[in-house]
């Protein structure tokens, strides 16, 4: 496990034109969660978004630039080391990347796409086999000019790749290996899906909106491959005056509650869930302990959860409460232009 096969690592993504060392290496401490950083690598430029493969060997990573590329890194090594050079996903500003069906996707921001690189048996990335593009805009005359997809999750069956558009107000869903479309779930105009997240029992999805500070519950049909909407739930108080840009939401293990991070409001959202996982009710906000959290991470043992927060330049973690699920500030480590933290 990790880079020398001891303890647990984390892996830090952050943006290289704005300062940020590009994909950083840190131990972390099993009893405190603190992190200890040990090297890092500014091989590629702006790697936003990092997943680790089944195995732990192989860390791979959007470039976040206009070209838009992918890159495979060998974590075996200290700092990692590329595994080839990085390769482009024929789309602009790949903004998060999953593994699925032997291929790495990509979600391209910029050209509003899809991207599957086929991942070869030495870890390496081949050229896309497949660029999907979406098609549409919103009522954000700035945000919603076109297509911008933000995120890509298989879901648990493994059957289907979930891509959610943030410019087209959409959750397309497509069938695997291909990927091929197979259906599209429109949300509410001007809502701006960014992220999403599964119930652990697989049939519950939950939407985080960036334009308007909610998450939407959806149904997941995992043998239709059919998405359905069920009701929306805000992320900040009522009353709450500052423009809030929501950015990603976990579930805990046990399926009982969702926290999400809310940029410009700068806090952690606690959410219970309702038992068959239709309804949320916000419980509070907590501080994220910094200035704009971009990520939110839920460490392997569930017991904490790590904020990269990307203007203040820092990774700060927080021990979930047993009892009230509020999240505690623990502490933080200096992480200039953080955006996302990945653990192996």
């Amino acid at each position: 496990m990790g880079v020398s096969g001891n303890g647990l690592r984390a892996y830090i993504g952050s943006f290289t034109v704005a300062g940020g060392a590009g994909v950083t290496v840190a131990d972390v401490d099993d009893e405190t969660g603190a992190l200890r950083i040990r090297s890092s690598t500014d091989a590629v430029v702006n790697p936003s978004y990092l997943v680790l493969a089944p195995g732990g060997r192989v860390l791979y990573a959007v470039s976040e630039t206009e070209e838009g590329a992918a890159a495979a890194l060998d974590v075996t090594q200290d700092p990692p080391a590329l595994l080839g050079e990085p390769v482009p996903v024929r789309g602009a500003g790949p903004t998060h990347l999953a593994l699925a069906g032997g291929r790495l996707l990509t979600a391209n921001y910029g050209s509003g796409s899809v991207s599957a690189l086929p991942v070869l048996e030495d870890g390496r990335l081949g050229e896309p086999v497949a660029v999907l593009r979406h098609e549409g805009s919103g009522p954000h005359p700035e945000r919603q000019e076109g297509p911008h997809a933000h995120a890509v999750a298989p879901d648990p069956s493994g059957g289907w790749l979930l891509a959610v558009d943030l410019g087209i107000d959409a959750v397309q869903v497509y069938a695997l290996p291909g990927p091929s479309p197979h259906h599209e779930v429109r949300l509410r105009p001007g809502s701006g899906p960014r992220h999403l997240a599964f119930h652990p029992r697989g049939d519950r999805v939950y939407v985080i909106n960036e334009l308007d500070p909610t998450i939407t519950a959806c149904r997941w049909d995992a043998a239709s491959g059919v998405l359905e909407p069920l009701g929306e739930t805000r992320l900040v108080p009522d009353g709450t005056d500052v423009e809030t840009y929501p950015a990603e939401l976990v579930v805990s293990g046990d399926g009982r509650f969702v926290w999400a991070v809310n940029r410009g409001h700068d806090s952690i959202a606690t959410l219970a869930l309702d038992a068959p996982g239709d309804r949320m009710e916000l419980v509070t906000t907590t501080p994220c302990g910094g200035h704009w959290p971009r990520d939110l991470t839920l460490d392997p043992s569930g017991r904490r959860l790590y904020v990269s927060n990307e203007r203040s330049g820092d990774v700060t973690w927080f021990d979930i409460d047993p009892s009230t699920r509020v999240p505690r500030r623990g502490g933080s480590v200096p992480a200039p232009a953080a955006s996302c933290v990945v653990f192996g």
